[in-house]
């Protein structure tokens, strides 16, 4: 499996590109967005670990780039802790969110979490509830025939959601069946893809008829 990372601290890339070689990657690294895209195009990586804050260009910018054409796994690297900080990053498309300084062992773990997610995607079966398709194989869905645009976390939520319609899940169980265990998120981040959710798929987003609230427990899925 091969890596990108993009991050201009030099010394930290090299030590990410060392743990993830003697754990079988094979690792491809940039200083700046506009290098780590020629890469990404050239190397067509498994999986991207990004630092926000690169010269000139940052990796929310790297991410919208990278988005428009592919669904590969992008983990996040950041110093910026705060809770708007991470809401963005998966707002923007990323799987997963870690904040510097990190223990290196964690960083490879949630590299191998994310990349068994994605890769045991293409075993998953297509699900078709009235005009909404969702396929997880090519991570798309319509609605009526026409695409729905989801960042890859607001997608693997609705396709949990639909595979266990009629199911009641808590914001907690929701944060650890789709985020993972070790994703360092709040249960507001539920809330807001829920949110982002009803926005896309449902004809009247303050009446949902599809994604229900379930008061004092959590959300179920319709169908």
């Amino acid at each position: 499996m091969k890596v990108l990372v993009v991050d201009d601290e030099p010394t930290l890339v090299e030590t990410i590109q060392t743990k993830l070689r003697k754990d079988g990657f094979t690792v491809f690294t940039a200083g700046t967005a506009e290098e780590g895209m020629k890469v990404f195009r050239q190397a067509k990586p498994d999986l991207l670990i990004l630092d926000v804050m690169l010269p000139q260009r940052s990796g929310h910018d790297l991410c919208r780039a990278v988005r428009r054409d592919s669904k590969v796994p992008i983990i996040f690297v950041s110093a910026r802790t705060s809770e708007q900080d991470r809401l963005q990053g998966f707002e923007l498309g990323a799987d997963d969110y870690v904040v510097k300084p990190f223990n290196l062992s964690e960083l490879t773990a949630r590299v191998k979490a994310v990349l068994r997610r994605s890769s045991g995607d293409s075993l998953l079966e297509v699900i078709e509830v009235g005009d909404l398709r969702i396929d997880p194989r090519t991570h798309e869905a319509t609605l009526d025939s026409k695409p729905i645009s989801l960042s890859p976390k607001e997608f693997a939520l609705l396709y949990f959601l639909s595979k266990n319609s009629g199911q009641v899940f808590s914001r907690d169980a929701l944060l650890d069946r789709v985020w993972g265990q070790d994703a360092y998120v709040s249960s507001r981040t539920v809330d807001v893809h829920i949110r982002w959710l009803r926005e896309r798929i449902e004809k009247d987003p303050s009446n949902p008829v599809r994604i229900l609230t379930v008061r004092g427990i959590g959300y179920k899925f319709v169908g």
